[in-house]
């Protein structure tokens, strides 16, 4: 074989064989594949897996994947109806947050006002994240609920054995 054919045949199949190794590690779009541990080990989430575990009924799927889809609607129209002042207020803050840094004095109450701001949206993102989850176990017998709080239990068990990859400072 002629050096011009191996140099053909190793550009055809390089791409082909990187193209294939990046897929399987970001996993398939069924959730089935190789997970980061953001998503592994995230707790009082539901995913499908360990749905599977409870034996749920149709019912129970069907209102669950109802309250799904309600959550993924009305956080699509809130972001149709308010994208560009989200991205606004937020450009707002961090020029307010670089303002206070660059300032030739820090400003202790400046300060305390934008990290109140920042907190209380905070705090507004978690209770309508709990409230969606309350939603969902509100499905759930109580059996059904004890083995789902089981199994986090199990799973955050897991995740603190885990060792974390990523740099320590």
């Amino acid at each position: 074989m002629t050096f011009s054919k191996k140099l053909i045949i190793a550009s055809l199949v390089l791409p082909l064989t990187l193209g294939a190794t990046s897929s399987f590690a970001h996993g398939d779009k069924d959730r089935k594949g190789p997970r980061g541990p953001q998503q592994e080990c995230r707790m009082g989430d539901f995913d499908r897996g360990m749905m599977k575990e409870l034996a749920l009924t149709d019912n129970q799927k069907e209102q669950l994947k109802e309250l799904r889809k309600a959550n993924h609607d009305s956080m699509k129209a809130e972001f149709k109806k308010a994208p560009k002042p989200d991205m606004d207020a937020r450009e707002a803050h961090m020029k307010a947050l670089k303002d206070l840094m660059m300032a030739d004095n820090f400003n202790s109450a400046k300060a305390t006002e934008l990290a109140q701001e920042m907190s209380e949206k905070r705090i507004e993102r978690q209770v309508n994240m709990l409230s969606q989850q309350h939603k969902m176990l509100s499905v759930l017998t109580a059996d059904q609920k004890a083995k789902f709080f089981e199994l986090q239990q199990e799973r955050a068990q897991d995740c603190a054995d885990k060792p974390r990859k990523g740099k320590r400072h």
